[in-house]
C-alpha cells in the first residue's frame, strides 16, 4: 500500500508541476515529451487524475 501511495503522490506532484508550467509559461511538458494528445500523453493524464482521486484518502490520515 505504501508503494501505491508514493506512486500516487509522485504523479500528483508531476501533474501539479505541469499545471504550474502551463499557467506561468503556456508550456505543457507532458505534450512536449509524449506528443499532443497522443495515446501515451492521454494515459499520463488519466494516471495523474486517478492519482488525484486516490490522494483524497490522504485527508483521512491527517491528524490534528
Amino acid at each position: 500500500m505504501k508503494v501505491l501511495n508514493m506512486t500516487a503522490l509522485t504523479l500528483v506532484i508531476i501533474g501539479a508541476l505541469n499545471w504550474l508550467l502551463i499557467g506561468l509559461f503556456k508550456f505543457n511538458l507532458v505534450d512536449t515529451i509524449f506528443g499532443e494528445l497522443s495515446i501515451l500523453s492521454r494515459l499520463i493524464y488519466i494516471l495523474v487524475g486517478i492519482s488525484g482521486l486516490w490522494s483524497i484518502a490522504f485527508f483521512s490520515k491527517i491528524k490534528d
